[in-house]
Formats: structure tokens, C-alpha cells, sequence
């Protein structure tokens, strides 16, 4: 059932994105911007973390989860090291998951050729 329930939320996310996507003006990075915002958001609010464990791995869909990684590490890093934590914290926290979205996305490059659109 832990599956069904990840899969629903999952997709409940993908969808609204989809649906902003389609109907409104929005483009894509930005719509990437406010999914990452809300993550931060939610996470400074206390509301992500209940429902991450809610909803499973459907609630970590990458750009929501990335956003409460950031805060997660700027939260400890203002902790550890006051205010210099704001600029470190979210940097140190994330820096595995930016490290390999860089070497997959060279590793994808090198395998599909990408070309710049006329």
C-alpha cells in the first residue's frame, strides 16, 4: 500500500505541475523555481517532514525534495556557524545531489550529442 500511496502523491505532484505547465504562461524553469521555493517553504514551516513520512517517496519527487534539503542545511548550518550557515549550510546539505545531476547530465551529453535549436 506504502507503494500506491507514493505513486498517487507522486503523480497528484507531477500533475499539478503538468496542468500549470499547460494553462498558464509560466515557463518551465520557473515553474522548477516554485517547486524548489515550496519545498523551502514547507520545510521552514514544519509541514514537509510529517508529510514525507505520510506519503512516502511520492512527496520526494526531486525539486520539492531538493527545496527542504536546502533548508535542512541552512537551518543546521545557521546552528553550527551563525550567519555565514545561510551562505554553506544549503551548499553543504545538497552537494552530493548537484554533484550528480552535473556528472549525469555531462554523461548525457556525451552520449546523446546535443545540438543547439535554430
Amino acid at each position: 500500500m506504502d507503494y500506491v500511496k507514493a505513486f498517487l502523491v507522486g503523480g497528484a505532484i507531477c500533475g499539478v505541475v503538468q496542468v500549470l505547465m499547460d494553462k498558464t504562461k509560466l515557463m518551465p524553469g520557473r515553474i522548477m523555481v516554485l517547486l524548489v521555493v515550496s519545498g523551502v517553504l514547507l520545510g521552514f514551516l514544519g509541514i514537509y517532514q510529517p508529510f514525507l513520512e505520510w506519503a512516502g517517496q511520492g512527496a520526494g519527487v526531486p525539486l520539492l525534495g531538493f527545496g527542504n534539503t536546502l533548508w535542512k542545511g541552512v537551518k543546521e548550518g545557521i546552528e553550527k556557524e551563525g550567519l555565514l550557515g545561510i551562505f554553506k549550510g544549503g551548499l553543504t546539505a545538497s552537494s552530493a545531489g548537484i554533484c550528480g545531476a552535473m556528472v549525469f547530465a555531462y554523461l548525457a551529453s556525451l552520449i546523446f550529442k546535443p545540438k543547439m535549436k535554430k
